[in-house]
C-alpha cells in the first residue's frame, strides 16, 4: 500500500482521476490530512463513504505509532516514534513566544560519528521514507490547540540530513505548499555536519531554505577529533561550499558550535574561530553542551560561555546562544531513543 503522504501530488491526483472522481477531491483529502487534522480516512465526513473506504483500501496513512510522549516544563514536547518496522526516531515541538518550531529527524541513527551525539553512538540503519518525514510533521503539529499552526521547521533531529536530500526536498516542498501545511521556506532550516558534494547539490536544486553548519571546532585538527566525517573534506572545503550556497540561495548563513566543558570553549578556540568566520555574513549559534548519560563531555561553566562569547562580539562576530529547552525531556537528539533502548535491555 502507498502512503498517502507520498509528496508526490501526482501520485494521489492520478488516483483521483483513475477512480473517475473529479479532481477537487484530491484537494478535499488534502485539506483534511494536512488543515482539518482528520485521525483516519474515516473522518473526512464530506467524501462519499464509498472513497473513503477505497482510500483505507489503497493507502496507508499512519505508519508510526508515538511509543512514548514526554513533556517539559517550559512547553517543550517530545516524540519517540516507533516506525514500521520496528525502529525507532525521534521529533520535538518547541514552542517559544508565537513561535512553533518542530525539530524533525532524516534517519535512523546517523553516520557522522560526532563523539559528544546521542544520535550516532550505534551508527545509521536507513534513511527515513519522505512520506515517514512528513508523519513527523502532522504528529507534532496534532500536539497544539485547534487554533495553533506550526511556524517553523528545524531539520537538527537524528541524521545528517544532507545525506537523505532524495526524501528530505521532497517533504519539505509539500509542507511548504497551502495545499499542505503553508510554512514559508525562509521558516525553514536544514542542519548539517558538513557534506561539500551534499551541499553542492543543495546550492544547484535552488531551494531557499536556510543552511545551518555545525563546527564544533576552528581547525582541522580538533574538529577530526569531535566531528570524525571532517576527515574526508576539512573545515576549508565546508566554508567554500557554504559560502557557494548563501550566494546561491541569498539567506543568511548559520554555523552551529555546541561548547564542551574544556574542549573547545577556551580563550584561544574563541579566537580562532572569530578568524575562520570574519567577513561572513552569518548567524554563530553557540549551543552548550547537554549532556549524554555514558559519555564524559561536560556543559561549559556560565564563566566560560560569557568569556567565549564576549570574545567573539568584540571582534564584531554576530552571535546567538541557544538557550537550552526539555533537558528534563532527553530533548536533544537521541537521548530519549537510547535511554528507553537502554532500559528495554
Amino acid at each position: 500500500m502507498q502512503h498517502i503522504l507520498d509528496p508526490d501530488t501526482n501520485t494521489l491526483n492520478a488516483w483521483v482521476d483513475q477512480q473517475g472522481l473529479p479532481i477537487f477531491r484530491a484537494a478535499q483529502i488534502r485539506r483534511w490530512i494536512f488543515a482539518s487534522r482528520a485521525e483516519s480516512f474515516a473522518d473526512m465526513t464530506n467524501l462519499p463513504l464509498a472513497l473513503r473506504t477505497e482510500l483505507e483500501t489503497h493507502f496507508q496513512w499512519w505508519t508510526t505509532r508515538t511509543a512514548t510522549h514526554q513533556k517539559a516544563e517550559d512547553g517543550t514536547e517530545k516524540l519517540l516514534l516507533e516506525l514500521a518496522d520496528g525502529q525507532r526516531i525521534e521529533c520535538v515541538l518547541l514552542r517559544e513566544g508565537e513561535r512553533r518550531t518542530i525539530c524533525i529527524s532524516t534517519q535512523v541513527g546517523c553516520a557522522m560519528g560526532c563523539v559528544f551525539c546521542a544520535s550516532g553512538l550505534d551508527g545509521v540503519v536507513r534513511n527515513l521514507t519522505a512520506g515517514e518525514i512528513v508523519e513527523q510533521m502532522l504528529r507534532l503539529g496534532r500536539l497544539l490547540p485547534e487554533d495553533e499552526r506550526l511556524s517553523h521547521i528545524a531539520v537538527m533531529g537524528m541524521g545528517e540530513p544532507l545525506a537523505n536530500l532524495s526524501n528530505l526536498l521532497p517533504a519539505l516542498a509539500i509542507a511548504s505548499q497551502q495545499e499542505g501545511l503553508g510554512i514559508s521556506p525562509r521558516r525553514m532550516t536544514i542542519s548539517t555536519v558538513g557534506l561539500p558534494v551534499a551541499m553542492h547539490r543543495l546550492a544547484e536544486s535552488a531551494v531557499p531554505y536556510n543552511l545551518a553548519v555545525s563546527l564544533h571546532a576552528a581547525n582541522d585538527a580538533l574538529r577530526g577529533k569531535l566531528v570524525p566525517v571532517n576527515d574526508k573534506s576539512g573545515l576549508s572545503a565546508i566554508l567554500t561550499a557554504a559560502d557557494e550556497y548563501f550566494e546561491a540561495s541569498g539567506r543568511r548563513l548559520t554555523f552551529e558550535y555546541v561548547l564542551l566543558g574544556g574542549i573547545n570553549d577556551r580563550r584561544e578556540d574563541a579566537l580562532e574561530l572569530a578568524g575562520l568566520l570574519r567577513g561572513r555574513p552569518a548567524l554563530l549559534n553557540l549551543i552548550p553542551y547537554n549532556p549524554v548519560a555514558g559519555l564524559p563531555y561536560q556543559t561549559p561553566t556560565a564563566e566560560a560561555v560569557d568569556t567565549f562569547s564576549g570574545l567573539l562580539s568584540q571582534r564584531g562576530i554576530n552571535i546567538q546562544i541557544r538557550r537550552r529547552k526539555g533537558s528534563r525531556i532527553d530533548a536533544a537528539c537521541g537521548q530519549l531513543r537510547r535511554t528507553k533502548a537502554a532500559a528495554a535491555e
